[in-house]
This record gives structure tokens, C-alpha cells and sequence, in this order.
């Protein structure tokens, strides 16, 4: 638990002013039911609900719950032809690879294949690392893959700043600020930026899980989303009705790799190595054991990783020590899994999506792990 200060998480984690919830809480049936949304919209659990929507986006990370929440709603019947995925380019689309998986961006383009559903990319300008540099600068501009072709997003009313240090493992984003700055913000704004969806209902997909931090146990299931605007104005500009969904919010991680198994989904390469989440590669939340093993499989991005830390004279952890000093005290995890090894090295996936006939599925050794290996 990084804070007390759970609202202020949800707030900026979702870019939503999350409603005060009624402080009542009614036991039935070994079950927590929250009572009536504290605003019209707003529904502490919604598992299933009306599916009168014009388009559904659903968040493709490439990580298992993203994949779980697809599945969700193919499951109780939302037209495939109405749903597109948006995948947020972490390192950018400019050359960068200090961040994420190399494959995962050709992942989900091959994922998208696969299921026949389109994928569109849609990222901050130079990513995570042109962030990390900004020195008394304005962020870059977003870029947002539309139907028609790519659009670029000005930042010329953001303010001048300085970060020249990691995102730090704390609960504001004003230092944890990578969520917010590379996946949030251009998200909310990839919907603002779009005439599509203008008289649209839009349904916003993502794949948090209660069962993964506090914060996340205390979720809204269902809300409007940021971009919403009919719940703002009598009389919006452009009128937008936008609601955010977590199908899987109340699922439990043995029911995601139940729902993976039997969509004979292969599981993730993350996983198969043993990570036990499917966040960046080097995300500031890995644990010791996961920053020993990028050390020992993966050298270059651990000393990548560590140049920064000694640049900048400030170390991704809380504790201060920096990510070769925390390598150097754990145990890498043994990887048997060959052929994701080798996969995780290349840019172009090349791994089949599905099984084949006859196959079976198998739990990959990051299932149920207790190494952080991302965030929560």
C-alpha cells in the first residue's frame, strides 16, 4: 500500500472525480453489495450491464487481463464488429526502447489479426524516455492512430517543467507520473480528439482487477468516463455519452487464466518467463528478484536503466538502492522456456497467438507469482 490517500489514486489513475461512495455497506450472501450510486452512472459493481452502445474501445496492454476483459465482452455478446483495441506505445514510436517488451507492440498487431478485430496505436510523442528528459520544456504532442490516419495533439497550453529523474514508487503521479503522462492522458484525449464519437455512446474498456491492490478494491466498476460530456453540461458543445467498464474487476486471477485457457489463448511471454505481471519490462514496481533476472538474461537494459539512476543522482526505489545494487542482492528466476526467451529480444513476434488443434494449454511459470514484477 503506497498511500492512505486512496481517492487522490483513483482521481488522477482514471482522470475521473470519483463520487464519494455512501459509507454503508449491505452483507448478503457472503457478498459486499455497494447501495445506490452516489451519482447517476456511477456503479460500485456492475458485472454485467446493458450493451446498448455504438462502439466498445477496449485497452489491449498485451498483458493477461486486458485479454480477459475482451473476452468478457465477446463473452455476453457485444458485436466484434463494433469493437476496437487502443494500444499505448510506451517507449513512443521514435526509437526509444528503454522501457517496454521490444515484441509488444507487434504482439497486439498480430493479436489483432488473429481475432479480426482493428487495433490502433496511439502514444506521447518521444514516450517514456523524452518525458523522463524533459528539462525546463513542454511535454511533446500526442499521436493518435484514427480510421482515417494519424493525428498530432499540440501541448501548447501545457506548462514548462523539469523531471530529469525515473517515476518514483509513490501514489501521487505528480512523481509516479509515467500512468498518467503515457497511457491516461492520451487515451482521454484520443476520445476528445476524435469527431467519430460525437453522438456516440462509447463504452471504454480496461482490465483492473480489485484482487490486485487496495486502491483497486475500492474501484467504481462502472462510470462515465472522462471524456464524457453529457453528464457535464445540459447542452455540451459535443455531446459525447462515454462510460468506463471494468469487466474484470471482480475477477479473481485464477479466473483470468481460466477464461486465457479456454480461449486457447497462449499465455503472454512475460509470463512464460516468470514475470507475474505483463507491465513494462523495467517497471519502477519490479522487485529484486525481477531486476536480478533482467541483469542476468537481459544486461543491456538493466545498465540502461542503471546510467539513468546514475545520472540523475536518484534511484527508482524508495529504499535508494539502485537497480544494480538491488540485482546484485537476489537470485534471478531460473528460465526454462527457451523459445519466450529468445522471443523477448525481438521486435516482430513471431509466436503462435493460439494453439493449435490438439494442443494444450499449460500455466505459464508467472502464474500466481509473488515477485513484483509491475504495477499494482
Amino acid at each position: 500500500m503506497l498511500s492512505s490517500n486512496i481517492a487522490e489514486i483513483d482521481k488522477h489513475d482514471d482522470q475521473i472525480t470519483i463520487p464519494t461512495l455512501r459509507q454503508g455497506l449491505l452483507a448478503t450472501s457472503d457478498k459486499i453489495i455497494a447501495l445506490e450510486p452516489a451519482m447517476p452512472g456511477v456503479y460500485f459493481n456492475a458485472p454485467d450491464i446493458e450493451l446498448n452502445y455504438d462502439v466498445a474501445v477496449v485497452c489491449m496492454s498485451g498483458g493477461k487481463d486486458s485479454f480477459a476483459a475482451l473476452k468478457r465482452l465477446l463473452d455476453i455478446g457485444f458485436p466484434k464488429s463494433k469493437i476496437e483495441m487502443w494500444h499505448h506505445l510506451v517507449d513512443g514510436n521514435e526509437g526509444s526502447t528503454l522501457m517496454d517488451w521490444a515484441f509488444i507492440d507487434d504482439y497486439c498487431v498480430k493479436f489483432s489479426e488473429a481475432v479480426g478485430i482493428p487495433l490502433y496505436f496511439s502514444w506521447l510523442k518521444h514516450g517514456f524516455e523524452g518525458e523522463m528528459l524533459k528539462n525546463d520544456s513542454k511535454s511533446h504532442s500526442h499521436i493518435i492512430q484514427t480510421p482515417e490516419g494519424l493525428i498530432e495533439l499540440t501541448r501548447n497550453n501545457a506548462k514548462t517543467d523539469t523531471r530529469l529523474k525515473f517515476p518514483q514508487q509513490a501514489a501521487s503521479l505528480q512523481t509516479r507520473w509515467c500512468s498518467s503522462a503515457l497511457k491516461i492522458d492520451v487515451g482521454r484525449r484520443g476520445i476528445t480528439s476524435q469527431d467519430r464519437f460525437i453522438g456516440k455512446r462509447v463504452l471504454f474498456v480496461t482490465g483492473e482487477r480489485r484482487e490486485e491492490s487496495g486502491n483497486r478494491a475500492r474501484y467504481n466498476q462502472l462510470e462515465p468516463h472522462a471524456g464524457d460530456t453529457l453528464r457535464k453540461s445540459k447542452s455540451p458543445r459535443k455531446p459525447r455519452h462515454i462510460d468506463a467498464w471494468r469487466p474484470v474487476l471482480h475477477y479473481s486471477e485464477e479466473q483470468v487464466w481460466q477464461s486465457l485457457a479456454d480461449w486457447r489463448l497462449v499465455a503472454p511471454v512475460p509470463y512464460r518467463l516468470g514475470w507475474s505481471r505483463s507491465s513494462c519490462q523495467t517497471c519502477i514496481f519490479n522487485g529484486d528478484r525481477i531486476w536480478a533476472t533482467i541483469g542476468q538474461y537481459f544486461p543491456e537494459k538493466l545498465k540502461a536503466i542503471a546510467d539513468y539512476e546514475r545520472q540523475f543522482a536518484t534511484a527508482i526505489s524508495r529504499k535508494g538502492l539502485t537497480v544494480s545494487e538491488r540485482a546484485a542482492i537476489a537470485n534471478p528466476l531460473i528460465i526454462d522456456d527457451q523459445v519466450a526467451l529468445m522471443q523477448a529480444s525481438h521486435r516482430e513476434y513471431t509466436l503462435p497467438i493460439f494453439l493449435r488443434e490438439g494442443e494444450a494449454w499449460k500455466l505459464p511459470a508467472g502464474a500466481f507469482g509473488i515477485e513484483s514484477s509491475g504495477a499494482s
